[in-house]
């Protein structure tokens, strides 16, 4: 009869963490509207020149369940890089962000509740654009 065993250890930290994304000079007319075979949708608008927002209109729909919406004129940009980050003028966490990596340029939102139908906000998913077209990128 043995007694209880120890709990195994945890396996060790990777010897080299991964890295945040590179800043980038953002320049980017975007259109992105398309409906996924689920139900979801998404018509956003956006350009940035050299990392300055100048238009955003967004909203997403989660299936028949609802929508969000997000328009600059609701938001103030407060930072550049290493990304791009507006806040919500209404004094809520809400917060917008745009990075770029080689294949697509991200607009993600967080804590933005309030922007949202009541309870689909945590289904609400960031868009993707085509950094060289602008156009939706591709999820695959």
């Amino acid at each position: 009869m043995q007694g209880p065993t120890a709990p195994k250890p945890y396996p060790p930290p990777p010897e080299t963490r991964a890295t945040p994304i590179a800043t980038r000079v953002i320049d980017l007319s975007g259109s992105c509207k398309r409906t996924e075979e689920d139900g979801f949708r998404e018509d956003a608008l956006v350009k940035v020149s050299r990392n300055a927002v100048q238009t955003l209109k967004w909203k997403l729909w989660v299936s028949r369940k609802g929508s969000c919406q997000f328009d600059l004129e609701d938001f103030k940009q407060v930072q550049q890089t290493p990304h791009i980050e507006l806040h919500a003028i209404d004094g809520s966490a809400c917060k917008l962000m745009v990075w770029q990596d080689p294949r697509r340029v991200t607009l993600a939102h967080a804590r933005c509740e309030k922007h949202c139908t009541p309870g689909i906000y945590e289904q609400a998913w960031p868009v993707l654009f085509d950094p060289k077209s602008g156009a939706c990128a591709e999820i695959r």
